[in-house]
């Protein structure tokens, strides 16, 4: 007998923001695998039993979940933001691929939520409005010569580049140089949003011209958005700036 696993996302961190589709599957439920503090902010049941394990086991985690839905539990696995986005999906469609046939037989779903990016772009205009791409800054999972490649080669394309994993107490350089790397290629004017806790209490959003971005701006609960040559920061009197990348490049038709 096999159970049923659910891997949703919270959202960025406001409970508002965390869909109707996600919050069923919370009620469904009997068993919830994740990150403490994602789990902290789900109102769980007397009866729904949470184990929560460090950031950093997000394999071992997606395993445990796993043998509890294949011996017929109703599995939650849970992450911030969308469970797609550098988060637990990934983990637990690798544990499957290199597990036991049985977990393949697992009623698996999927639930799509809002990562931190949107809640950032949100906050500021519409930075993403054109074409972006997202990379992590993490060098735990991939070496860092392959990101410095890729930050170059999307800046020299012109995407807007949308940063996860921006630095941290056991990473504390990377975001420096990843915008030292930057200011190789794109204008010294291009705006940079770091978009720290978007829609929490303690929410902060900053923009910066890439000339002066401080790298110290940043935690590993900031996102960090930098715009393309195209992206433009309107002044409001009154009023936060706008910043968006226009839907049309020139050469397109309109």
């Amino acid at each position: 007998m096999t159970g049923k696993l659910f891997v949703i996302g919270t959202g960025p961190g406001n409970p508002e923001q965390m869909t109707q589709e996600s919050r069923a599957a919370v009620s469904e439920a009997t068993d919830f695998y994740g990150y403490g503090p994602y789990l902290d902010r789900l109102e769980l049941r007397p009866d729904q039993r949470r184990q929560a394990s460090d950031n950093r086991q997000e394999l071992d985690r997606a395993s445990d979940a796993l043998k509890a839905a294949a011996d017929g539990a109703i599995v939650c696995v849970v992450s911030g933001g969308d469970p797609g986005v550098f988060a637990m999906a990934a983990a637990v469609c690798e544990a499957i691929d290199n597990g036991p046939a049985c977990w393949r037989d697992i009623d698996l779903v999927i639930l799509p939520g809002i990562t931190a990016m949107l809640a950032v772009a949100a906050r500021i205009g519409a930075p993403l409005g054109h074409d972006f791409c997202t990379i992590s800054l993490s060098d735990n999972l991939k070496p860092w010569n392959i990101i410095e490649s890729r930050l170059q080669s999307a800046a020299m394309a012109g995407f807007v580049i949308a940063l996860y994993n921006p630095i941290s107490k056991a990473r504390p350089w990377q975001l420096g140089r990843a915008l030292e790397l930057l200011r190789l290629t794109l204008p010294p004017t291009t705006p940079v949003i770091f978009g720290r806790a978007a829609g929490r209490p303690d929410e902060r959003i900053t923009v910066q011209p890439l000339q002066d971005a401080d790298a110290g701006m940043a935690d590993m609960a900031t996102c960090v958005i930098i715009g393309s040559e195209e992206t433009r920061v309107v002044a409001r009197t009154g009023k936060p700036d706008l910043v968006y990348t226009p839907r049309f490049l020139e050469g397109g038709k309109r």
